[in-house]
């Protein structure tokens, strides 16, 4: 290759580099503003294809979307002063790119977003300090009847639409001058510290101990109370059934007395005998049983004599 062909490439890459540089593009997400060495000249760009001069002119571009700004979770004071830790995100975005390139300068965005997150803090520190500690955490405020037109006891406000309500109206005042605009702040989540969900867990469980050692006394009461109403009703059956018993008893061993009477009267030798058999029977039960009696005595009536005595 000659030195003319190789100095023509040289020439023609210099050349479109020079092209390429002498334009830019702005898209519909971006918003840009065109120097003229250090000076602004111009700010309004809409989507398209501009051109510049190298070296002359430059071009800084920012966010035309709406920026989240995502805080770091950060404790704040109740009226009460009691610690809660908060995490919060703000919606915002440029209306201004030329103030707000004047005013963030040389940080741009990152800068911005410190501003933001400082401006939002002061205005939850402040408005934190206003509430208690209930209300914040449960969102929810109570209205005096006696100040409003409502006649309902209970009625309540979204107290954290109200402080952000409030944030938001207080800190787009402070950005205005940024060329910005916030467009909303929201509140993630509130939650306790360390130290005092540990006090509210202990006290809590406590409760519950307690609740439950009342309800354990309250059982063992009644359990009590109904094992001697049992115990009563248990003496009451037996004694019923005792007095039964004997009552029933006694009726038979009378009807068998007078069974036995009228046995007696209609032949007593037999009945004596009878009676002798029962009583020979009852005495020697098993085989090797033994009696010690005098041989002379009534009991072997039977046995001494074949017939019967008249």
């Amino acid at each position: 290759m000659s030195n003319r062909q190789i100095f023509g490439i040289i020439v023609f890459f210099a050349v479109a580099l020079l092209v390429y540089a002498s334009f830019f593009t702005v898209n519909e997400r971006e918003l840009a503003i065109k120097f003229k060495l250090g000076e602004i000249v111009k700010s309004d760009y809409g989507p398209g294809l501009y051109m510049q001069f190298p070296i002359v002119n430059d071009i800084v571009k920012y966010e035309k979307r709406v920026v989240t700004l995502d805080a770091r979770p950060t404790e704040y004071l109740t009226k009460e002063k009691k610690k809660l830790v908060v995490d919060f995100f703000a919606k915002w975005r440029i209306n201004d790119v030329e103030l707000f390139y004047r005013t963030m300068s040389p940080g741009g965005m990152t800068t911005a977003g410190q501003r933001i997150f400082n401006i939002i803090n002061n205005g939850l520190k402040s408005q934190f300090s206003q509430y208690g500690l209930t209300e914040l955490v449960s969102g929810k405020q109570k209205v005096d009847p006696s100040a409003t037109s409502t006649t309902a006891n209970d009625k309540q406000l979204d107290l954290r639409a109200i402080v952000m309500s409030t944030i938001t109206k207080q800190a787009n005042a402070q950005v205005e001058k940024y060329g910005i605009s916030i467009i909303d702040i929201r509140i993630k989540r509130i939650d306790l510290t360390t130290k005092i969900s540990k006090d509210v867990f202990r006290r809590m469980k406590s409760e519950r101990q307690q609740f439950a050692a009342d309800i354990r006394a309250r059982g063992k009461e009644e359990a009590e109370r109904r094992k001697a109403d049992a115990d009563r009703q248990r003496t009451i059956i037996v004694a019923n059934a005792y007095r039964d018993a004997q009552s029933l008893r006694g009726d038979g061993d009378a009807t068998a007395a007078e069974i036995y009477a009228k046995a007696y009267n209609n032949d007593s030798e037999f009945y004596s005998f009878y009676r002798s058999l029962e009583a020979y029977r009852k005495s020697f039960t098993t085989e090797g049983d033994l009696l010690v009696i005098d041989p002379d005595s009534d009991f072997f009536n039977y046995f001494k004599s074949t017939k019967p005595r008249r």
